[in-house]
């Protein structure tokens, strides 16, 4: 017997590009610049790791980088105008769940697939979600009590996965 799954996952890269957004936004916002340094020790992500994050959030508009001894990286914008969507796609590129979707070149049935359609859906509603909440509502994650879904409960369903900060 075969078992077949299909694993939509949002990288490491992009979730740790999410965890150093989060991380600048607590610590310095848009005004105060945060050092990597700080962002690596609170976060545990590799300095390494965040410098080679940073170029690409900067060359997508998100952060600035600030030079000299107090300098590091702030927001590009306040944090309720930049998507996690800007941020997962400034990472790890556009959403997207099968390659023909957005390469139908890549595929010699993308043509006639009958579930290219299916696909595209299903990247338009990732993108829809994703688009739809700010680094704004993960500071202040009380929204989610609003639209009726209690974090301890998802907690649970999600096997441990969420962390209280």
């Amino acid at each position: 017997m075969f078992k077949f799954e299909i694993a939509m996952r949002i990288s490491t890269r992009g979730r740790y590009a999410l965890r150093m957004m989060l991380d600048i936004a607590h610590h310095g916002g848009s005004s105060s610049p945060v050092s990597l340094s700080s962002v690596s020790g609170r976060t545990e992500i590799s300095h390494g790791y965040l410098e080679q994050l940073a170029p690409a959030l900067r060359a997508a508009r998100l952060v600035k980088s600030v030079a000299g001894r107090h300098g590091g990286y702030r927001l590009a914008a306040p944090p309720s105008k930049i998507t996690i969507r800007q941020i997962i796609e400034a990472s790890i590129g556009p959403v997207c769940v099968v390659d023909c979707v957005e390469e139908p070149g890549s595929c010699l049935k993308a043509e006639f697939c009958e579930c290219r359609i299916v696909y595209a859906l299903i990247n338009q509603k990732i993108a829809q979600v994703l688009d739809e909440f700010t680094l704004e509502d993960l500071l202040d994650p009380s929204w989610a009590k609003e639209k009726g879904i209690e974090l301890a409960e998802m907690h649970v369903q999600m096997g441990g996965v969420l962390s209280s900060s």
